[in-house]
């Protein structure tokens, strides 16, 4: 029974027994697919974060930056001028009057001496002739005074005489010797007269030559300032009928230097400057003095540097406006700092981040400056001696560069960092 039974029970558990291995063999498979699928997470995960500390970061900053470089600088005091004739003379008239003529005109080249312009000497004249006239009747009237003279002494002698022998009073002597005295006065006065109306013929023949203008150099007429038949007045002061240049083939320029550049400057050293009218044109000179007469205008001082020109081509003209520089320092083919990277600052909230906490290096001298070389992309301080400077670039004297260093001259905050 037992035996039948379990005979006859064998055929049905061996399907059964099979289909609980497969069942567990899937729950197996299925496991290990959820254990492989977490480990290659895991795995990626790793990766990517391994990845992601190794990838490039965005810097917290962002620069803009300039490269040193090997060139030439030219250090130059720039002032502004004007061009003007070594000599200008204002030719006026000592006399008031009408203008007869007119000899020369604008441009008009002339000698020393030469006449220029006569003033209607009708008036002037006519006071000659009588101050003349005056000065004949002074002279004829010291020889009455002296016939007058001689008379009364004749006359003094003869009362005395007759006083002597008793004929003639005391009263008439004193009277004779009264006379006497008053005709040699009347003499004096006379000829102190003649030498009155000799001055005054001598002022109103002044005059009359003053009616004729004459050139008191060799030059060129620049300017003009009357017209024939105009009245001049010469009250006050001598009316300007002319200016005269003495030789426009030597020129100056008269410049305003600033006092915080008047030391670099000194007397011989060679200028050029520029005018408008020839823009392309560079004109050389030479610095004659700095004169010490300070001219204040809004609170600036500047001072007089006077400039020699040469003018032989004529080219230049009073008056002419122009851009002076003198050159005082030059370096050639030296190391190059941009200025932009000298006055570059960051702000106070930024060096900490810049610096890592470090302090900003020290400071020594006047001429040290600091600027921020670019290494790795972080900006690293450094200390340099600048040297001569032509507004763009400073000479490097001493200081870690060298030619292709890049160094910020602009800073932006870009994205931070991750922790």
């Amino acid at each position: 029974m037992t035996h039948a039974a379990l005979g006859g029970l064998e055929p049905s558990l061996t399907p059964s027994t099979s289909a609980a291995s497969k069942v567990a063999k899937r729950a197996g498979l299925r496991r290990l697919a959820k254990y492989g699928t977490v480990a290659l997470l895991a795995v990626a995960a790793v990766v990517g974060a391994v990845r992601w500390e190794r990838a490039p970061k965005p810097a917290a900053f962002q620069f803009d930056t300039a490269r040193i470089d090997r060139g030439p600088i030219q250090a130059k005091v720039t002032a502004n001028g004007a061009v003007s004739a070594l000599v200008t003379v204002n030719v006026g008239s000592q006399v008031s009057g009408r203008v007869q003529s007119l000899l020369v005109d604008f441009g008009s080249t002339v000698k020393q001496g030469e006449v220029v312009a006569t003033i209607d000497p009708s008036l002037f004249r006519a006071a000659a002739d009588q101050a003349a006239a005056n000065y004949k009747a002074a002279v004829a009237g010291v020889a009455r005074g002296e016939a007058q003279v001689v008379n009364a002494e004749k006359q003094y002698a003869r009362t005395a005489t007759l006083q002597k022998e008793g004929l003639a009073t005391s009263a008439e002597l004193e009277t004779a010797e009264a006379n006497l005295a008053v005709a040699r006065a009347d003499l004096n006065v006379t000829r102190a007269n003649v030498n009155q109306t000799a001055a005054a013929r001598a002022q109103a023949e002044l005059n009359l030559k003053y009616t004729t203008i004459i050139s008191p150099i060799d030059g060129v007429v620049i300017s003009r300032n009357v017209d024939v038949g105009q009245t001049v007045a010469a009250a006050l002061q001598a009316p300007t009928l002319f200016t005269i240049a003495e030789d426009l083939t030597r020129m100056q320029v008269d410049t305003n230097v600033a006092e915080g550049d008047v030391g670099k400057i000194r007397a011989g050293m060679e200028a050029t400057f520029t005018v408008d009218a020839y823009p392309k044109r560079v004109f050389k000179g030479r610095l004659r003095q700095v004169r010490d007469n300070a001219l204040t205008l809004q609170n600036v001082v500047t001072y007089d540097a006077v400039v020699d020109v040469d003018n032989s081509e004529r080219l230049l003209k009073p008056g002419m406006t122009a851009n002076v520089s003198f050159m005082y320092a030059n370096a050639e083919a030296t190391v190059r700092i941009p200025n932009a990277a000298l006055r570059f600052r960051p702000d106070a909230t930024s060096i900490p981040a810049l610096t890592q906490g470090r302090a900003l290096p020290a400071v020594v001298t006047p001429d040290d400056r600091i600027v921020w070389r670019v290494e790795k992309g972080n900006a690293v301080p450094l200390v340099v001696q600048a040297g001569i400077t032509d507004g763009t670039y400073s000479e490097l004297v001493s200081g870690p560069l060298k030619p292709g260093d890049a160094l910020v001259v602009e800073m932006q905050t870009g994205a931070k960092r991750a922790p």
